[in-house]
């Protein structure tokens, strides 16, 4: 026994350490594929992982923007040496006052998708000058008067704080010989696809091995979600099989979440496959009826098709014998007072009507002792009619007179339903009532719960099934 745990034990342990290399990989997929949307948040909080991937996505300083953050370091530096008013100072200004110029006649954000950086630089120094114009906004900020009035280091923690870090945002990206960005993100993915791969063909020469019969197609569908691992794009699809690869290390349960999501799916179909299947069904007896099937089969003829008997017991037969000893045995018994006290009412109702009846009860003691004999006449009718009906059900005589009657009615409706008229009628009518039916009660099941009918079906399929012969045992005796 212990040789056997072993094995699987290894095997497990392998399964986890491959579910967690595959989660890895994952997690460097979602971070390069967040990387360029998310890459302003990644520079605010964490500029050294920028400076690390910038050159795996083919990320560069675009010239125009850096060189303008250059000359405002060097403007800080210029009035920190020689002061706001001197000619140096003026000089820079003037010339960081043009950069702000280009920079809006030829917005150098629209490579790396941020135009809506300059936008917003520009709104915010309309809003801190008060002007219309954002090019006037920027050579009034860049003045020397404005920045000795309000203030040069108030003005610089505002530029600092609110126009900077959108200028620092923007990048360019370099564009390959394909007419595509520059993504080198392959170059640290080909080390888990080799692994992977290796992996991949060594699952399926061990299912081939244990399956000689598969193909070698069939045995790679048996791991076909391993695929995804392997491609070179839609990598975000490797969700598929490392959500399944960690279910089955047991590092994760996706029951609950697998169940959910069956459930949702089918509630989504399930009102219009209820109503396709409910219809088609209806449609198809209504063929059957139009053509004559369905008279055929009640009058016992040939059928179209065989049909299949799985147990040699005629189940029509079988209930109505099951029915008439629950209504003979069972019912009977328990409504017979009721039974007897319609009978003593009518007998009391009928002997009122009589004129003799009537003088008499004036006698003392008459009207006593004529419900006394309409309570004893009632209850004698009720038990001989009893007696009757167990002594029919019992006696092999009266059961083989009743199967005649049944046959020789059997017959007479036979062969009055046989007549041309009578068929057509019916069918018309059984072809309606179907139309009605889907007209009236499609449309009911179609609106009931889904969820209620899954959750019944989840309980069908958690019951143990029931053997066929236990559930022969289970039929009563039918006396005849």
């Amino acid at each position: 026994m212990a040789n056997k745990k072993i094995p699987k034990k290894k095997n497990l342990y392998f399964e986890r350490l491959m579910a967690t290399i595959a989660t890895i990989n994952l997690c460097l997929v979602l971070f390069d594929l967040s990387y360029v949307p998310w890459r302003t948040l990644y520079l605010r909080n964490l500029p050294q992982i920028t400076q690390i991937y910038d050159p795996i996505k083919g990320i560069e300083p675009h010239r125009e923007t850096n060189n303008y953050l250059k000359t405002l370091n060097a403007l800080e530096a210029q009035v920190s040496q020689t002061g706001l008013t001197s000619p140096e100072a003026k000089a820079k200004l003037q010339e960081i006052s043009r950069l702000s110029s280009e920079m809006i006649d030829s917005n150098p954000f629209v490579n790396a998708n941020k135009s809506g950086n300059l936008e917003k630089i520009k709104n915010r120094m309309r809003d801190r000058i008060g002007k219309e114009s954002a090019k006037e906004s920027f050579d009034t900020f860049w003045s020397q008067p404005y920045l000795s009035q309000n203030g040069w280091q108030k003005e610089m923690i505002f530029f600092n704080r609110q126009i900077r870090p959108l200028i620092a945002a923007n990048y360019y990206r370099q564009i390959g010989e394909s007419g595509d960005f520059v993504d080198m993100f392959w170059v640290i993915d080909l080390p888990f696809v080799f692994l992977f791969s290796i992996e991949f063909l060594t699952r399926i020469f061990y299912i081939k091995r244990r399956h000689p019969s598969f193909s070698w197609f069939n045995a790679i569908l048996w791991r076909w979600y391993d695929l995804f691992l392997l491609i070179p794009f839609w990598r975000w699809l490797r969700i598929i099989p490392i959500t399944i690869r960690l279910d089955q290390a047991k590092l994760v349960n996706i029951q609950p979440f697998n169940r959910q999501f069956h459930q949702t799916v089918v509630a989504n179909f399930a009102e219009d496959i209820t109503e396709v299947v409910i219809i088609r069904v209806i449609n198809q007896m209504q063929i059957s009826i139009q053509q004559g099937e369905i008279i055929r089969w009640l009058l016992q003829k040939e059928n179209l098709r065989p049909y299949i008997d799985i147990n040699n017991v005629n189940e029509i037969e079988a209930i109505a014998g099951l029915l008439v000893q629950t209504i003979v045995y069972q019912v009977l018994p328990k409504i017979q007072p009721e039974l007897t006290a319609i009978l003593v009412h009518n007998i009391e109702t009928v002997l009122h009507q009589v004129p003799l009846s009537r003088n008499l009860q004036i006698l003392p003691g008459v009207a006593k002792i004529q419900t006394q004999l309409s309570e004893q006449l009632a209850t004698q009718l009720t038990t001989n009619l009893y007696k009757a009906l167990v002594g029919a059900v019992e006696d092999p005589v009266a059961a083989k007179l009743t199967n005649q009657l049944v046959e020789r009615f059997s017959q007479a409706l036979g062969t009055e339903i046989q007549k041309q008229q009578v068929i057509s009628q019916i069918q018309s009518l059984l072809v309606d009532f179907l139309e009605e039916v889907k007209l009236n009660y499609v449309q009911r099941l179609s609106q009931e719960d889904i969820e209620q009918i899954l959750e019944q079906t989840r309980q069908l399929k958690t019951q143990p099934p029931i053997h066929p012969v236990a559930k022969q045992a289970t039929l009563p005796k039918i006396r005849y």
